[in-house]
């Protein structure tokens, strides 16, 4: 009977012991699933954990000693609620970035329109309409789009091709046609051509049909002449000029290249201007407004800048502009300098001097050029937004807020940046400490009228500064080299 009632004294105990072990057990192994912790205090906090485990266990052996029993018990239990929140915040986040990965989800968007002050409400009121269509761009997705009326409609509607989006534009105006059928990021071309760009004003959009498409990403893989410099990678960041889904075919507005080398902490961005005229990777040698390769694919846009540059690029990260605006806001906001006062079309004032941006103001600072320095000083405005996200993202602070931060941009970004890069950053970060150097460069070049690839009629171009281009790839060269950008070298 005696040794029944020391065995039942223990019990309460062995169930807390039990418990606080799992938790620990748990957390520790997702943890070193991470691979976010350096080792040496993976280690540390392994025997740490362990020892208050066992610790806890041996004060918890009997219940009757209730004053040793409940300081025990307590601690387990505090204990257990820390590792196993702990290790959901971690898998959460490891999740988060694992699943930015997998499958690749593409949203081309097609609008059909009326004249403004056509009496049509819907595609049905539209049916016995001629539809415009452009007949040598974007003929897949037109033609797609046609089936989708058809299957919609329960017939198929007469169509009129055009050879460019000024005939097309024209045609509908004109009432040659009652309707037009366009991808939306076609339609953003118009405010690029001359006499065009109050075009989107003057009509109506009946409905937008999105064509979607699941693709298997294909993991990168660093090419042999970086084997030698694993802590150096570099990011093609993609600032699309939509605030619909991030899965949507857009253009680029802001065009920036990452180098990044993890040892020196020193982080280079190279801002290209969306007008420039360079060749695309698809474009056979023809050049095109480097914005317009977001049209196509985000590996256009990174495979076109890698050819500017002669560079390779080994991941990208793309974000619109609702995306932008919830990251700020998940940081608490970010502090930048301005070079000098300015106001916006939108009544928007920016002093000069050290400001904060929130989610409310940081894309007017960021895109504003027609009333603050034109294209060369909205570039290097932007270069100073993606700084300030970087720093505040580094400071202590923000361990506070990752899971908010995850929440606003999980259904706002899209890259192809491994989870374990990534760990790999945070883990330096932890191990050495440290400020990063973070270092900005603009490219320029000067205006001109030219036909772009993408379009039939001319519109606003930017031709390369090829010095200005030349420093840029010096840049990127030095940091690869592990030194650390100075002031002398982006001005020499």
């Amino acid at each position: 009977m005696k040794i029944l009632k020391i065995e039942k004294t223990r019990i309460p105990g062995l169930v807390v012991s039990a418990v606080a072990a799992v938790a620990t057990v748990a957390f520790l192994v997702v943890l070193g699933l991470s691979a976010m912790l350096p080792t040496k205090y993976f280690v540390l906090g392994a025997v740490a954990a362990v020892l208050v485990t066992t610790a806890c266990a041996l004060f918890t052996r009997d219940i009757r000693n209730k004053l040793q029993f409940t300081f025990g018990a307590v601690i387990a239990v505090l204990m257990s609620i820390v590792f196993i929140v702990g290790a959901v915040y971690i898998q959460l986040t490891m999740n988060t970035l694992n699943s930015f990965s997998d499958v690749d989800t593409i949203e081309t968007p097609v609008g059909i329109y009326v004249r403004a002050d056509d009496p049509a409400e819907t595609i049905e009121d539209a049916k016995d309409y001629t539809f415009g269509v452009l007949a040598n761009m974007d003929v897949e997705n037109t033609a797609k789009t046609l089936d989708e009326m058809s299957t919609l409609l329960k017939k198929d509607v007469t169509t009129q091709g055009y050879e460019s989006l000024t005939q097309l534009a024209d045609a509908l105006l004109s009432g040659e046609t009652g309707a037009m059928i366009l991808n939306t990021a076609y339609l953003q071309m118009y405010s690029d051509i001359e006499g065009y760009t109050e075009f989107e004003y003057a009509i109506r959009e009946l409905e937008t049909i999105v064509l979607t498409e699941e693709v298997e990403k294909e993991k990168p893989e660093k090419e042999d002449k970086k084997d030698d410099k694993p802590h150096v990678f570099s990011v093609y960041i993609g600032g699309s000029d939509s605030r619909g889904s991030i899965n949507q075919q857009a253009r680029n507005d802001v065009n920036i290249i990452a180098t990044v080398n993890t040892e020196t902490k020193q982080v280079l961005l190279v801002t290209t201007p969306r007008d420039y005229y360079v060749p695309l990777s698809i474009s056979g040698g023809v050049r095109d407004k480097l914005t317009h390769a977001g049209i196509y694919d985000i590996e256009v846009s990174k495979d076109t800048l890698a050819m500017l540059y002669d560079t390779e690029i080994d991941y990208y990260f793309r974000i619109n502009f609702t995306g932008v605006e919830k990251v700020v806001d998940a940081l608490g906001g970010i502090t930048v300098y301005n070079d000098y006062a300015f106001s916006t079309f939108t009544g928007q004032y920016y002093p000069e001097g050290e400001i904060t941006l929130t989610g409310s103001n940081v894309m007017a600072f960021a895109r504003d050029r027609k009333l603050s320095g034109g294209e060369e000083a909205r570039g290097k405005r932007q270069l100073k937004v993606i700084e300030g996200c970087i720093n505040k993202a580094m400071s202590p602070e923000i361990l506070t807020k990752y899971t908010t931060l995850l929440d606003s941009v999980s259904t706002f970004i899209k890259m192809d940046i491994p989870s374990s890069e990534i760990s790999k950053i945070v883990r330096n970060q932890l191990e050495n400490g440290g400020d990063w150097n973070v270092t900005r460069y603009a490219v320029s070049g000067w205006g001109d009228h030219q036909k772009p690839w993408s379009m039939a009629e001319n519109a606003y171009v930017m031709w390369p500064d090829e010095d200005t281009v030349e420093k840029a790839k010096d840049l990127m060269e030095a940091v690869y080299n592990d030194e650390i950008i100075t002031e002398a070298m982006l001005t020499e």
